[in-house]
């Protein structure tokens, strides 16, 4: 059996899970598909409702089984914590442990920027759920309703990322893709050209 090269002839597993940051319109249109499966199509929410004006201030992650877009969950940032929200794995998916994958990728994103809190909002039925990566309930009585569910804030506590982003990080992982920073990027290649100042000359050549 000599010559033959296992890694080349292995299939891929398409039960495999994978979560990965949007990072482009198309993987917005993945995001939009697998939440209105879910939550227009499944749950009946009105799509204004849904689609609140806060997707293009957000960070997105999706997760595939296989090569199949399954799930996605949104994380939004304020001062002092982190709120991850919307949390959607179509229904032929929810046997598989993608939405334990896409939390988990968005607690060590979250850490990795450096915040120390997250907040959410979860449905009555999900505390459980939210509970297994250490989140606890607000407070007493803290409840709210909206989009015909009922829904308790929640908590979690984190520890410091040790490498967490900060002003002391190199400079070039702060200007690198989002959720990408221990890789170099393109502008880190750009470096490698010497400064050249071409606004300088446009300026020169004013009359």
């Amino acid at each position: 059996m000599h010559g033959t090269d296992i890694a080349s002839t292995a299939k891929p597993n398409p039960r495999a899970i994978t979560v990965r940051i949007a990072r482009d319109p198309n993987d917005l249109m993945l995001v939009t598909a697998i939440r209105s499966a879910v939550y227009l199509a499944e749950q009946d929410c009105p799509i204004e409702e849904e689609f609140d004006g806060n997707d293009l201030v957000a960070a997105h992650f999706i997760g595939f089984v296989g090569k199949e877009p399954a799930g996605c969950l949104r994380v939004r940032f304020f001062g002092e914590f982190a709120k991850v929200e919307r949390l959607a794995v179509r229904h032929q998916y929810r046997r598989s442990r993608l939405s334990f994958k896409l939390v988990q990728a968005s607690v060590d994103y979250v850490r990795r920027k450096g915040f120390k809190r997250i907040y959410g909002q979860a449905q009555d039925r999900l505390v459980d759920f939210w509970a297994h990566f250490g989140a606890k309930p607000l407070g007493h009585n803290r409840k709210l309703t909206f989009s015909d569910f009922s829904y308790t804030e929640m908590v979690l506590e984190l520890e410091p990322d040790d490498d967490a982003i900060t002003l002391d990080s190199d400079p070039y992982m702060i200007i690198r893709p989002e959720g990408d920073w221990d890789r170099p990027g393109v502008l880190d290649m750009s470096a490698g050209r010497p400064a050249s100042s071409p606004l300088r000359d446009m300026t020169a050549a004013r009359p």
